[in-house]
């Protein structure tokens, strides 16, 4: 006797992401390169007034080898200091752009609709987060977290209108350049697609 085979049916947990929505893992990766070169220019721009001390340091002193020294220990330091600012701006602007772009997804998948006020309360909450991080007595904490909370709503709004903006402008432009067809799914829109690109 043949057992009755018993087939399961998987099911996707898959939701497409809302048009405009930006995957905050690529905006993750571009603000911590963002932060490296921010941090890391910051400071070798602000190494200049130390190279200076080094070079006084090595026109009072005649021995070769210990201006050699100095250089050398200079140039160390100089390498440590640049390596260290380029990797907490990375960490910090990295870690501002995940938790901004993760909060904003998720109120418009929450909300079902991605607007304006999205953006705004992303901003908002993200600034007011990391001004209760910043150092000092709990008042300056409570100072920063209203001033990052103002602060981030106010820079936001704009930018997120410009967004919306831009995202219906571009979608203007892909019902323009792709007219729906009735095949909307299947072989028929494959052979469609296909002609299309034969077409062009």
């Amino acid at each position: 006797m043949e057992a009755p085979e018993n087939f399961e049916e998987t099911v996707s947990n898959y939701t497409p992401r809302m048009a405009g929505t930006v995957n905050w893992g690529t905006a993750t990766v571009i603000g911590v390169f963002a932060g490296l070169l921010y941090g890391g220019s910051r400071e070798a721009s602000a190494s200049v007034s130390k190279d200076a001390e080094v070079m006084l340091k090595l026109g009072s002193t005649a021995d070769k080898r210990e201006q050699h020294r100095l250089m050398r220990d200079a140039m160390e330091k100089r390498f440590v200091r640049v390596a260290r600012g380029s990797i907490i701006g990375g960490v910090r602007l990295g870690m501002f752009t995940a938790a901004f772009y993760s909060l904003q997804n998720l109120l418009a998948e929450k909300r079902g609709v991605h607007d304006v006020f999205n953006v705004v309360a992303a901003g908002s909450a993200t600034a007011s987060t990391f001004g209760l991080m910043m150092p000092g007595s709990l008042q300056w904490r409570a100072r920063n977290v209203v001033l990052g909370s103002v602060l981030g709503a106010a820079i936001c709004f704009p930018l997120g209108w410009l967004q919306l903006k831009l995202i219906e402008k571009a979608n203007e432009g892909n019902v323009a350049a792709n007219p729906v067809s009735e095949a909307s799914g299947g072989v028929g829109a494959a052979i469609e697609r296909l002609e299309g690109n034969l077409n062009k």
